[in-house]
């Protein structure tokens, strides 16, 4: 992957979306694609064709905010793919500076490990932003136990596309599905250079169909809070709220968790749970990385 190929087919993909009458534009005959064309993005961004051509072309390196601005707007972004052109073109003057984002940490602090142990009643997570998982407090262990008893490294989108037990975990796995392959391309957007994201997704490619169609969607989302339900193979159905929280002092490491309403039948199934977890107190929290072996 690298930052040209990134701006141009995500550039193109949100010019297809959108038709000219959407924009207040005529359109007289058929198209032979879908979409503005590219005169018509330039028209609405305020630049010539010849710029906005070597924008979509992957050249950002030396383009003002205000102009990035402008062919947001023209392109009807989002506030996710809107954060997603802007990383885009920071990644392409990385590029010609020849400079590179730090690799993605692989260990937590262990402040981080005994935050998440302390939380009661909560599956928490660490994850970077490959989304691997770094640290794991026991209910979370429970919680998620068929990614934990595979023999690839624990990570969220691998189990995801890869585990035949996920389908049956994630109550809508479409849903999970799609805003998994959104978070690994907005990270893509923030390091195209990163060698070991660049596998993964080699690797999701190549053994899931279903993985290589939606990633070429080149579909980004902000992804903070929800409810999601799961089919959980100990207690069966729950219905839980996600929350994922950015942990500052380390780039790219957030904190996931899980939590059930209170008085519902799903704090009931966590409860029993977290008092299963709590039997196991000899398991780790920190799932090893390639450090430790």
């Amino acid at each position: 992957m690298d930052a040209k190929t990134e701006i141009r087919d995500f550039i193109t993909s949100r010019r297809a979306k959108i038709t000219p009458e959407e924009v207040g534009l005529s359109s007289y005959g058929a198209r032979r694609v879908p979409g503005l064309r590219r005169e018509e993005v330039a028209t609405l961004a305020g630049v010539s064709v010849d710029y906005y051509n070597r924008m979509e072309r992957g050249n950002l390196a030396g383009v003002s905010e205000e102009i990035l601005e402008a062919v947001a707007g023209a392109l009807r972004l989002d506030e996710a793919e809107r954060a997603h052109l802007f990383n885009l073109a920071r990644a392409s003057r990385d590029q010609v500076t020849d400079k590179r984002r730090r690799p993605a940490r692989r260990t937590v602090r262990p402040s981080i490990e005994w935050m998440i142990n302390a939380l009661n009643g909560a599956a928490a997570f660490v994850v970077n932003s490959r989304q691997d998982i770094l640290a794991v407090n026991h209910l979370g262990r429970e919680f998620y136990a068929p990614m934990f008893t595979s023999r690839a490294p624990a990570n969220v989108a691998r189990f995801t596309y890869l585990d035949p037990r996920a389908k049956e975990f994630f109550a809508d796995w479409g849903r999970t599905a799609k805003e998994c392959v959104a978070a690994l391309r907005a990270q893509v957007g923030r390091d195209p250079f990163d060698r070991d994201l660049s596998e993964l997704v080699g690797e999701l490619s190549l053994y899931s169909d279903e993985f290589a169609a939606l990633w070429a969607t080149h579909n980004v989302r902000l992804h903070r809070e929800a409810e999601k339900r799961f089919n959980h193979p100990l207690v069966g159905e729950l219905t839980l709220r996600y929350e994922r929280l950015a942990v500052t002092a380390d780039p790219g490491v957030e904190i996931f968790t899980y939590v059930a309403e209170p008085g519902s039948r799903s704090e009931e199934g966590f409860n029993f749970l977290a008092s299963y977890a709590g039997g196991e107190s000899d398991l780790p929290s920190r799932i090893p990385s390639k450090s430790d072996t």
